[in-house]
């Protein structure tokens, strides 16, 4: 009840509250739909309730916002109902249609008690996103523009965007660094949000980070370890796919979910529903240029040993010819060759006696040209049985001698010698 203070009617805080529940109650009689934002979810696990808190925004500016109690009950009816729906429970940041009763409590004020939402219009809204994010890259004609910049021939060098304690990214990086072929990969991580409404400037921001040392990578892997398609809604937002359908070298992604495709994963270069099969994928590209030239060597090598093989019993066959060859013509031109050395030996022998004879008759000549002229200056040569004399010695008495003189001959008897 009112009380007067001061000729003042004050009525109690409660009294007030009271007050506009009766009047809230009598006014709102029955539940309504309602649509709007889940910015938070704020459930609690230790009670099972859930206070969500509903926004409605208009040109990216918050223009309602309420308020909301969702009960255990029946937020685990819901939440199942999402789950078999959308394959991901409630989240943050997901646009709902939501069956809701106002409430007032003196203590709490007012809210809305969520009864029921209806999983498919949440699907929905994504869906329209989606579509809408799809037409506009159509529409600006750069929808395949990722997918046709080339991928080098060995895409070695990798720039990953995951969240570090991911295990889709230790998966994507196992299935590289323990390559059985042994394949060596450089790769590094530029960590990010992958769901939710801040995953989209996360994402983008480290692609603008790439950008500025795109010469040290070969390709950009977006990892993430999977999740419904409600925590992949960040992956239909248009900024971001043109960001990634922009991007001057290949981005390739690996999700890691097995239901409807998003928009990212659409205009990627290449995409494989988990970060194992996306890695497979970059090994692949190595077994492309690795298995030709493996066989090629092996080819190589075996024709080469052919080639030596082949050779080799030519050379071999070739050896036992000219030896063949080489033995008759020897056989065939022995006894020639000695027939012309005997020939040889003849002719040498008579060509040498001429050459001795000549000689002798040559030093005969001279011997005379040279008697004849010291003969000529008054001297004498004396002959003993046709022999010159040197020394008196080789004569005694009674040898006949010859005298020769320049003009004309002497012959005498020794009568006497006498020593020099």
């Amino acid at each position: 009840m009112s009380e007067k203070i001061a000729n003042k009617t004050v009525y109690t805080l409660l009294e007030v509250a009271k007050s506009i529940q009766k009047t809230l109650a009598d006014r709102y009689t029955s539940e309504f739909w309602v649509k709007a934002e889940m910015n938070k979810l704020n459930f609690y696990h230790h009670s099972g309730h859930a206070y969500p808190e509903l926004v409605e925004k208009q040109d990216g500016k918050i223009i309602a916002q309420f308020k909301a109690n969702l009960w255990r009950d029946d937020y685990q009816q819901i939440n199942a109902n999402f789950l078999r729906t959308l394959g991901e429970p409630l989240k943050d940041g997901i646009k709902i249609l939501f069956l809701a009763r106002i409430t007032f409590e003196p203590q709490y004020g007012l809210s809305l008690r969520i009864i029921d939402i209806d999983p498919s219009f949440t699907l929905g809204d994504l869906e329209r996103e989606k579509q809408e994010t799809i037409q506009r890259l159509h529409t600006e004609g750069i929808y395949h523009s990722n997918k046709q910049t080339p991928l080098p021939l060995l895409p070695q060098r990798i720039a990953i965007i995951s969240v570090e304690t991911s295990k889709g990214y230790a998966d994507f990086t196992k299935v590289l660094d323990t390559n059985p072929w042994n394949y060596h990969f450089f790769h590094v991580l530029f960590p990010s949000l992958l769901q939710g409404d801040r995953a989209v400037e996360s994402i983008r921001h480290q692609l603008r980070r790439i950008k500025k040392v795109i010469s040290h990578f070969d390709v950009v892997a977006i990892i993430r370890g999977g999740g419904g398609d409600v925590g992949l809604s960040c992956y239909n937002n248009y900024e971001l796919a043109r960001d990634i359908v922009l991007f001057p070298i290949p981005v390739i992604t690996g999700i890691g979910h097995a239901t409807n495709e998003t928009v990212a994963e659409m205009i990627a270069h290449a995409n494989a529903i988990t970060p194992t099969k996306i890695a497979e994928f970059l090994l692949l590209k190595f077994h492309e240029f690795a298995v030709p030239v493996q066989k090629a060597e092996e080819k190589i090598k075996s024709k080469a040993e052919r080639i030596i093989e082949d050779e080799k019993y030519r050379l071999q066959s070739v050896m036992k010819l000219f030896r063949s060859v080489t033995a008759n013509v020897l056989a065939e031109n022995r006894g020639q060759v000695r027939s012309m050395t005997r020939m040889l030996q003849q002719q040498s022998a008579f060509m040498i006696r001429n050459e001795k004879s000549l000689i002798n008759s040559i030093e005969k000549n001279i011997a005379n040209l040279i008697a004849q002229s010291v003969l000529k200056r008054g001297f004498s040569i004396t002959f003993k049985n046709g022999k010159p004399v040197k020394n008196s010695q080789e004569l005694k008495e009674g040898d006949t001698i010859q005298t020769q003189l320049a003009e004309g001959a002497i012959t005498s008897v020794v009568q006497s010698t006498k020593p020099s």
